[in-house]
């Protein structure tokens, strides 16, 4: 069944293609925030009105064409414990989802692209991804998967406050654009620590790689909007874009620094966390992490030729907790999942040096 490859599969197809500034930018997502006018936020819905709204989803969008986009219901509560994991950990869905996981579900396009979660905070998530910096192209898409959605509901709109959402903090535009930035340069350097902050007075927020609460692992941080209310989407989408610019520059400024003050040091650190990986025996999802944003700075700069660079977007899925006990086919204890992981590691990375070598 092709729902079964979105457990399987670590890399979403969308993630193998080229894009601008994707030596630094892995992702760029929009998400728009919606409710329907007819009903009370999820949080106040009865089970039957919850209930409605997923037979009603199921019912309209599956069947109809004319988004140009085949997608697939899926149920939350039809699902696996393991494989809600692993599509929060692609980034498909959110962990509130899950936790609404009886009255809640999600329709997912066959790439990976799109992604509608319903029953969330709000009645709809809408969610578009691209890889690198395309938050521009990310917006139009979701708008037409928006104004395709609104021919077959009426949302929950107000004239002088615009969309209205379960959160405050949603209200407005709906729109929550963000970038999945690698930045092991200025982490390195130490840089981040007085960026983060300077970004933060700017109406914008650096998290983790899994939003609110998470921790950077790997140097991959998640920079969004704050605000909602008060600008347009595409000023919203701007503002990002020139930030995220400023931090492209400043990232690709601190390598070539690194490069020339401490060559010899930093090659020394990338071989170092590949010998790691490719001979560890168990590895902790931390420590891989950090070994693999060392190999992925390694490509980056040349020092490796082997390894092709989408090797972090797939193996920082892979190690997850949920892939890892997916992939294994069932539950593990901590010290197994340790042992999973350095040899899917090693397995994989033996496997893309040979197709690379091999031109495949």
């Amino acid at each position: 069944m092709i729902q079964d490859l979105f457990f399987k599969q670590a890399v979403s197809s969308w993630m193998n293609q080229d894009a601008p500034d994707s030596d630094i930018v892995l992702s760029s997502r929009i998400r728009l925030a919606r409710n329907l006018e007819d009903y009370l936020f999820p949080t106040l819905l009865t089970n039957e009105q919850s209930l409605e709204i997923i037979r009603f989803f199921e019912e309209s969008f599956i069947s109809t064409k004319e988004s140009n986009q085949e997608f697939h219901f899926l149920k939350m509560s039809e699902l696996q414990p393991l494989q809600k994991r692993v599509l929060v950990e692609k980034h498909l869905i959110s962990p509130h989802l899950v936790q609404q996981s009886i009255h809640a579900a999600c329709l997912l396009s066959e790439k990976e692209e799109f992604s509608i979660m319903v029953n969330e905070e709000d009645h709809l998530r809408i969610q578009c991804l691209f890889p690198g910096l395309q938050l521009s192209q990310a917006l139009d898409k979701a708008n037409e998967l928006d104004n395709w959605i609104e021919k077959h509901v009426n949302y929950a709109f107000d004239e002088e406050r615009g969309y209205l959402t379960s959160c405050p903090t949603n209200v407005g535009t709906g729109l929550r654009a963000s970038v999945m930035m690698h930045l092991p340069a200025l982490s390195l350097t130490r840089q981040i620590n007085r960026i983060i902050p300077a970004i933060n007075q700017l109406g914008l927020v650096v998290r983790g790689i899994y939003g609110e609460g998470s921790e950077a692992l790997g140097n991959i941080f998640q920079v969004s909007n704050q605000i909602t209310l008060g600008k347009s989407e595409t000023d919203i989408v701007e503002d990002l874009n020139s930030v995220v610019h400023q931090l492209i520059a400043q990232e690709r400024s601190a390598r070539e620094a690194l490069v020339k003050t401490s060559n010899v040091e930093l090659e020394d650190r990338v071989y170092r966390s590949y010998g790691t990986l490719t001979n560890s025996r168990i590895i902790e999802s931390k420590e891989a992490s950090k070994c693999l944003s060392d190999v992925r700075l390694g490509i980056d700069l040349g020092y490796i030729k082997s390894i092709p660079k989408n090797i972090l977007n797939e193996l920082i899925i892979m190690i997850q907790p949920g892939f890892l006990q997916q992939y294994a086919g069932g539950s593990l204890k901590p010290n197994e999942r340790d042992i999973r992981r350095a040899s899917l590691i090693r397995e994989r990375l033996e496997d893309k040096k040979e197709k690379n070598e091999h031109g495949g």
